[in-house]
């Protein structure tokens, strides 16, 4: 069972009072610690991947557009099953390592494909499934070991840790291939030592079990798709998707960049950094106000900054390439800061205890579906229009998603009252 008074609200809630209601709790400090070395990893091959698809296989946009959104959406299907198969036995850490363990093992995979495109193609596909694995069952451990009034700073603390490994692992991959004339092998090699050890710290820090709050094993008629029947839960999931649909992706604004910009090839690891710094810098700040004035808002309006990486793109900016590069940057970190830990603080305390992590897994799932589609169409629209064309195309879908997110967020999806106003009473729900 589990007490709705704590399970379904979106804040704004009063801290508790005592040092223990400002406490980070360990397991989050754990898996933000794990998260920080695996992405050092996994950022050191995203770093160089675009480069060395686009330009140095000689894939198309549509092409890579395509593969993108594909193994991202293998993803999103396999959070389906890692979310119900820790909710199901409570194996939340094991279901979590094994797909961290599957994403360091891709990098060898890339390191022996060569140059051959099955190859490549199956060691993204094993890293994306793992990267599917574990997502859902590592948010679902943070909101089982969170009080529900701090989850914002709780994710918070998480992402700044997860973007401190965003940011290293890049200028990893920039000095490896500085340092063996962009010896691409070397990257790979390093990625996979450096996953090794996330799973290590996984297997030593991260505790098994969560005392607080009682998690038992979802009774055996739970089915994956249960949390759609709470109404709350599928105004998030509209909104997440329909939003999503309208989120191209990162590795096209790196290559816009590129195109509009013409760096130089050695430089384009780097240019996730300035979104990556941005993000660590604020994390924990927009977390900690999610917590105080509600996480709707913060999850709509960093729609908006993502709004401003599209037109800034379009902006006939002359004159240095810092006047392009540095707002397109700062601008995505906001979007990421303001939307990506603050949709699972939004969403984890509309779900019961015994659910938690099937219902994130759904919601992820909606997400990534959406953005599969998203890169598809960006990639088919710009290798047919041509860059320009498909951005205002982008922008427009954007713009069009805004209005409907608005509208499906426009109230608290759990239906607590407005800030200030008391909190009623509501009686304890017993799962089935």
């Amino acid at each position: 069972m589990y007490l709705a008074t704590t399970g379904r609200r979106d804040t704004p809630v009063r801290p508790r009072s005592g040092g223990a209601g400002r406490r980070v709790p360990g397991t989050v400090l754990a898996l933000g610690t794990v998260s920080l070395v695996t992405d050092i990893s996994s950022e050191m091959v995203t770093a160089v991947l675009p480069l060395y698809l686009v330009l140095g296989l000689g894939l198309s946009p549509l092409q890579f557009g395509f593969l993108d959104g594909l193994f991202n959406g293998v993803a999103a299907v396999v959070r389906l099953l890692g979310g119900y198969a820790a909710d199901r036995g409570r194996g939340h850490k094991r279901v979590a390592g094994l797909g961290y363990a599957l994403s360091a093992l891709s990098r060898l995979g890339l390191l022996l494909a060569g140059g051959a495109t099955a190859g490549i193609a199956a060691a993204l596909a094993t890293d994306r499934v793992g990267k599917g694995i574990r997502t859902a069952p590592r948010d679902a451990l943070i909101t089982l070991s969170s009080p529900p009034e701090a989850l914002g700073r709780s994710f918070g603390v998480h992402r700044a840790m997860d973007t401190t490994g965003a940011l290293l692992g890049p200028l990893a991959a920039f000095a490896l291939l500085w340092a063996t004339a962009d010896a691409y092998d070397a990257v790979f090699v390093v990625s996979f030592c450096v996953g090794l050890l996330g799973v290590l710290l996984l297997v030593l820090y991260v505790p098994g079990q969560q005392p607080d709050p009682p998690v038992r094993p979802a009774p055996r008629g739970r089915k994956p798709f249960e949390a759609l029947r709470d109404p709350a839960f599928r105004r998030i999931l509209a909104a997440a998707s329909l939003l999503g649909a309208a989120t191209i992706g990162d590795a096209f604004v790196y290559l816009l960049l590129q195109d509009r910009l013409d760096l130089p090839v050695s430089w384009f690891p780097l240019l996730p950094l300035g979104a990556a710094a941005c993000y660590l810098l604020l994390a924990i700040p927009v977390g900690r106000i999610a917590d105080r004035v509600g996480r709707r808002l913060p999850f709509l309006f960093g729609h908006l900054a993502l709004l401003g990486v599209y037109a800034t793109l379009l902006a006939p900016v002359g004159g240095p390439a810092l006047l392009l590069l540095v707002p397109v940057l700062v601008l995505l970190g906001v979007f990421y800061a303001t939307t990506d830990g603050v949709l699972m603080a939004l969403a984890g305390p509309v779900l019961p205890t015994d659910g938690r992590a099937g219902g994130l897994a759904v919601l992820q799932t909606g997400q990534a579906l959406a953005r599969l589609l998203a890169a598809a169409g960006f990639g088919a629209a710009w290798t047919l229009w041509g860059p320009g064309p498909a951005l205002w195309a982008a922008l427009s879908v954007l713009l069009a998603a805004l209005a409907g997110g608005w509208a499906l967020l426009s109230r608290d999806p759990s239906g607590t009252p407005a800030p200030g106003q008391p909190q009623a009473q509501i009686p304890e729900r017993r799962t089935a």
